[in-house]
C-alpha cells in the first residue's frame, strides 16, 4: 500500500513538472517544473528500494548475515537518490544563476520574449 501511494505521488509530481515545463512561459516556473520531475524520479527510486518489514541496510551487532540479507532494504536506490540530490542542487543553482543574469541583461524571464530577442 505504501509503495503504491509513493508511485502515485511520483506520477502526480511528474505530470505537474511536465505541465510546468511545457506550458509555462516564465523560466523560473520551468525550473520549478524540472525540480518536480527530478523529485518524482527520486521518489520512484526510493520506492523501488522499499521492502515490506525490511530493516536499515546497516550491519548491526547480533544480526546474522543470512538474516540481514533476507531483511535489509536495498541500499543501491538510496545511494543513487543521494547522489541525484547533490547533482540536482548544483544544477538548479547553476540554472537559477543563469536566470538571474538573463533577467539583469534582458529585464524579462519570459521564454517567448527571450527566444524572439525582444526586450
Amino acid at each position: 500500500m505504501i509503495q503504491e501511494a509513493s508511485f502515485i505521488t511520483a506520477a502526480f509530481l511528474f505530470i505537474i513538472g511536465l505541465w510546468a515545463v511545457l506550458s509555462k512561459d516564465n523560466l523560473l516556473k520551468k525550473v520549478l517544473g524540472i525540480t518536480f520531475i527530478s523529485d518524482a524520479v527520486n521518489l520512484v527510486l526510493v520506492s523501488m528500494g522499499y521492502r515490506e518489514g525490511g530493516i536499515v541496510p546497516i550491519i548491526m551487532p547480533g544480526v546474522g548475515s543470512g538474516e540481514f540479507a533476507s531483511q535489509a532494504a536495498y541500499p543501491l536506490p538510496m545511494a543513487l537518490v543521494l547522489t541525484n540530490i547533490v547533482i540536482s542542487v548544483a544544477t538548479v543553482s547553476l540554472i537559477l544563476g543563469l536566470c538571474v543574469k538573463l533577467y539583469q541583461k534582458n529585464k524579462t524571464l519570459s521564454a517567448g520574449r527571450l527566444w524572439d530577442g525582444e526586450r
